[in-house]
Parts: C-alpha cells; structure tokens; sequence
C-alpha cells in the first residue's frame, strides 16, 4: 500500500451565475463527470455537499469563484482521469464556461494515505505557495512533479500538454 496519496485542487471563477443559460451545459455535465471520477480506479475522496458537488460551497466572497478538490491513490491516476477521459473533452469547452486564469490554478501535493481530506484552506494554503514560490515539493503542478516524501528523485514533467486540447 502507498504511503501516500495525490491531493488536487483547481479554481476558475465562472463567467456567469451556475444556473444562468450560459453555464447549462457545464452544469448538466457535473453528474457525470463526477459519477466518472467515482468509479476511475484510483479515486479515493473528492469536495462534495449533498448536491454531489462542489459547485455551492463558498470559500470567498465572490459568488463566481469555484473550487474542485479530490484526492487519488496515485499520480497516475489522477492523471488518466484528468488527461485521458471523458473529462477533457468537457475541459476542452473550459473557454465558455470560465475566465481565463492569469495564474496557476491547479496544485498538487501528498498527503498521508488512510483518510486524510485535505480542507479548503488547505488546499488553498498550497496553491498560494503555488504562486509565490513556483512549483516544489510543497505544491506542485503536473509539468513538475515532485516525488512523495521520502522518496529520491527529480521533479518530472508528465506532459500535460499534449493533452490540453483547447488551450489552458
């Protein structure tokens, strides 16, 4: 059993109110995109309410700014999910439904195996040092991919790119 498990948050502030026209689709995709997550080997936890996402937890005073959070058994497959599922062709439609960032909005970090969920503040903690510091072993990204702790190594890019059809 790993030591260790890969936590991901990403934020995007939406263009317009979850139940306006504009995000209809995005909205009617979350279902399944979730129930896909779910059932990806390799999923351990994601951020959810009783609506069975994340889409109405508040985390600042902007009503348009969204968290996503999960937590998976391996970097690998966080990244089959996010990068090689029906996930990215929902993400390649990213454009209509989000502003563009101006700066990271992903971030990754271990976390202990056995039930550790990161919190928000957590999570946001790590991709605020994201920013200010650029990726290590505290918060990284996929293009560099820190080693668990404990383990000897380079950061790594796993290429994200190639799959990121429809730009960041």
């Amino acid at each position: 059993m790993n030591e260790w498990h890969i936590a991901q948050l990403n934020v995007g502030r939406i263009l317009a109110p979850t139940d306006s026209p504009q995000l209809a689709d995005f909205m009617a995709s979350l279902d399944e995109i979730n129930a896909l997550a779910d059932a990806t080997p390799g999923f351990v936890w994601r951020l959810q309410t009783a609506s069975g996402n994340a889409t109405d937890i508040r985390v600042s005073e902007d009503p348009y700014f969204l968290v996503n959070m999960s937590v998976w058994a391996t970097i690998e497959s966080l990244f089959e999910f996010v990068y090689r599922t029906s996930h990215t062709a929902v993400m390649v439609r990213r454009r209509q439904w989000f502003e563009r960032p101006t700066e990271a909005y992903q971030a990754l970090w271990w976390v202990p195996a056995g039930g550790h969920s990161p919190s928000v503040s957590e999570a946001l903690d790590r991709l605020e040092h994201l920013r200010r510091n650029g990726p290590t072993a505290h918060a990284f990204t996929f293009s560099q991919r820190y080693p668990p702790p404990g383990e000897l190594g380079e950061p790594a890019d796993m290429n994200p790119e190639r799959y990121c059809a429809g730009g960041s």
